[in-house]
């Protein structure tokens, strides 16, 4: 269990390595220091005195004996050089503002967080300050600083101007109130089709500079009335999305922001299913929109198996279960509660919230599919689905994210292919890490041996065919389906011709009548 895990330890432990994050075995859980919580499921430890402990014994070795290349000698933490001096009072200002989150004798705030233990932000990877200070150029950093500054200014513009602020609800459903004119243009054109399935998410984010999870999510918060019925706080939504937005690591090439836009959009379409938009409520679609914005966020670019092998302090944490999909969610709520979105909110409804939240973004772990999938088979089997019971819907919110996180193989070839590659680029560099370190390498990892046609048809095959095919049945009749459902078949064949073409020569002689690779090829050259 880590020490060091809180909503402001990670921002801590990037300012002085030496808090670093280690298990305490000092105490058995059964003593006052450990917590056992059992939350949706999963069994925590909390540690809150000891992790008080620890930051006051680390102040005083600070004070005492300071260290690093930027502190005089003779100095203490807080006085010394005025870079020394900004540094502390930037991690002054971060305990401030998560002091409604940990209160100083290391305890929970019982007056709104419940018991969850939010977590917030970067915990993988961890990050060295002497690094960051000598890698980084002035001029990377005042870039970025600017890019922000710009953003902001845009919002802020738009505050002066939106007939939200003053009340009013835009007439249109289609209306983009929630865009200024940085962002008029194709963009608005294209969030006017944001319903449509050949909706390109790469192109969407190019034209909103990078931003395209932010603007989706306000224009879609604002066309479902989210905003309007929940009395959301424009401000506190903007830095909320904000957040998530910057916590993908955009140099994954699978997990990141353009990701979890891109499942929000394919979300979106399948809540506006005449099967389900009849029965949603606004809650319902609430979370459905956050849970999948949220799905990935901070996602560390290698999967389970690697964590675990690996001894992260993330597996260690989540006893080996659910590890990424536990942390996209602490995650998450560690922002919803930082931004305090929820906080008008009485106490109650903002934890039900958060532990929806939850559920929908456990439901994601890719271990849990046949669980899910079997389940889904039982109630369409025996016609027994009532969209009118809470349970139930819910359901259908963890299925229809469950479809929108694996949809990529029913989009258009073009799309399709792209984050075929994508996906296929960060399981690559997951394997020369393995390499790296003299590690055995994880199943789909190795470039030399798993090519994208082979990985991607036994994706489909095995996960994304029996998922689709069910919600298909579900959903029916359903253009929508069918056309996913068809773009699914034309592609896994696409692959198969791929895979055919670059099988080698000797291996071609011995297919028979009847193998994959050969009843691919000849599917695909019916492909007009």
């Amino acid at each position: 269990m880590p020490v060091l895990d809180g909503p402001w330890g990670p921002e801590l432990r990037m300012r002085h390595p030496s808090l670093g994050v280690r298990v305490c075995p000092d105490e058995p859980p059964g003593s006052q220091v450990w917590t056992p919580v059992t939350c949706a499921g999963l069994s925590i430890a909390l540690e809150f005195p000891a992790l008080t402990r620890q930051l006051r014994e680390t102040c005083r070795s600070h004070r005492r004996n300071p260290q690093g290349p930027e502190t005089s000698e003779g100095s203490t933490w807080v006085e010394g050089e005025q870079e020394d001096v900004e540094e502390v009072k930037e991690i002054k200002q971060v305990i401030e503002n998560n002091s409604a989150h940990l209160e100083a004798d290391g305890r929970l705030n019982s007056g709104h967080a419940g018991v969850l233990l939010a977590e917030r932000r970067g915990s993988y990877p961890p990050i060295d300050l002497q690094i960051l200070k000598t890698s980084s150029r002035p001029g990377e950093v005042e870039c970025g600083t600017r890019r922000k500054l710009k953003r902001l200014l845009s919002f802020q513009r738009y505050c002066h101007a939106s007939r939200l602020l003053k009340g009013l609800m835009p007439h249109s459903p289609r209306s983009l109130h929630l865009l200024d004119d940085d962002y008029l243009g194709q963009a608005a054109h294209m969030l006017s089709k944001v319903n449509t399935w050949n909706f390109d998410i790469f192109l969407f984010d190019r034209l909103t500079n990078g931003n395209s999870l932010v603007t989706l999510m306000c224009h879609l918060f604002n066309v479902c009335g989210l905003i309007h019925h929940f009395q959301l706080d424009m401000v506190k939504l903007h830095r909320f999305l904000g957040m998530v937005q910057e916590d993908y690591h955009s140099h994954n090439p699978y997990h990141n922001a353009v990701h979890a836009a891109d499942v929000t959009q394919a979300m979106y379409c399948y809540l506006k299913e005449t099967k389900l938009a009849e029965q949603l409520t606004p809650l319902d679609v609430f979370l459905g929109l956050m849970a999948a914005a949220a799905h990935d966020v901070d996602h560390p670019g290698v999967n389970q198996p690697f964590l675990i092998k690996t001894r992260h302090h993330l597996a260690s944490l989540y006893q080996n279960t659910s590890v990424l999909e536990s942390h996209h969610w602490r995650s998450t709520v560690g922002m919803l509660r930082e931004s305090g979105l929820l906080s008008h909110l009485s106490a109650d409804m903002s934890l039900d919230i958060e532990q929806q939240l939850g559920s929908l973004i456990l439901a994601t772990d890719i271990n849990r599919q046949n669980e899910f999938l079997m389940t889904l088979r039982e109630h369409l089997d025996n016609q027994d689905m009532d969209l009118q019971l809470v349970t139930h819907r819910h359901f259908i919110l963890q299925i229809a994210l469950k479809c929108a996180d694996v949809c990529n193989p029913c989009r258009d070839w073009e799309l399709s292919r792209q984050w075929s590659e994508r996906v296929c680029e960060e399981f690559y560099r997951q394997g020369d890490l393995e390499k790296k370190f003299d590690l055995e390498i994880s199943p789909l990892c190795d470039q030399q041996r798993d090519s994208i046609p082979a990985i991607q048809i036994g994706f489909i095959s095995y996960i994304v065919e029996p998922l689709f095919e069910e919600w298909q049945r579900f959903t029916a009749p359903s253009m929508l389906s069918q056309i996913m459902m068809g773009h699914l078949h034309k592609n896994k064949a696409c692959w198969s011709r791929l895979r055919y073409v670059h099988t080698p020569a000797e291996t071609k002689t011995h297919l028979h009548p009847g193998d994959p690779e050969l009843e691919g090829h000849k599917e695909a050259e019916n492909i007009p």
